[in-house]
């Protein structure tokens, strides 16, 4: 378990902040945003989510490069639902979270909920997809799964 000491992950940096693209964790371009990630978003590298990927993470701060790996603790958790899947993002960083800035975090994701409904009613695709809110990291980390090196991936 890639999980030390109370509550630090080891990340990679797959979508750093300010980009308009996201992509797979094969590096496959799944769409373009019309506004760009405020966050660096990537995925635990040890860790699969309830929807077979892995866990994905946002971790606050400066930019990082595409290709990051960093350790750092886990401030949070947003439960997203993607197509009626929960879909939980852990919020990562140095600091605490002020309420301000959980506040735009769930704004961020209750676009991004928008954004991806448009995506799917394009490509045909249903199922309830929304932001669920703050949940508890532990909680979040409990309906993870260990994920198995994947070279194509990792």
């Amino acid at each position: 378990m890639q999980i030390e000491g109370e509550n630090k992950l080891e990340l990679l940096i797959e979508i750093p902040r300010w980009s308009f693209s996201k992509r797979t964790s094969s590096g496959k371009l799944d769409f373009v945003s019309p506004f760009p990630c405020p966050f660096n978003y990537g995925r635990a590298t040890a860790l699969a989510g309830s929807d077979g990927d892995p866990l994905d993470i946002v971790m606050l701060g400066p930019r990082l490069p595409r290709g990051t790996k960093v350790k750092v603790p886990i401030v949070g958790a947003v439960q997203f639902i993607d197509r009626g899947i929960a879909d939980d993002k852990l919020i990562c960083g140095t600091r605490p979270i002020g309420h301000v800035k959980r506040f735009w975090i769930l704004a961020f994701f209750r676009f991004y909920a928008q954004c991806k409904k448009l995506l799917y009613l394009f490509r045909r695709l249903s199922g309830p997809t929304y932001c669920a809110g703050w949940c508890n990291p532990a909680a979040a980390i409990a309906r993870a799964r260990q994920r198995q090196f994947d070279p194509a991936r990792d």
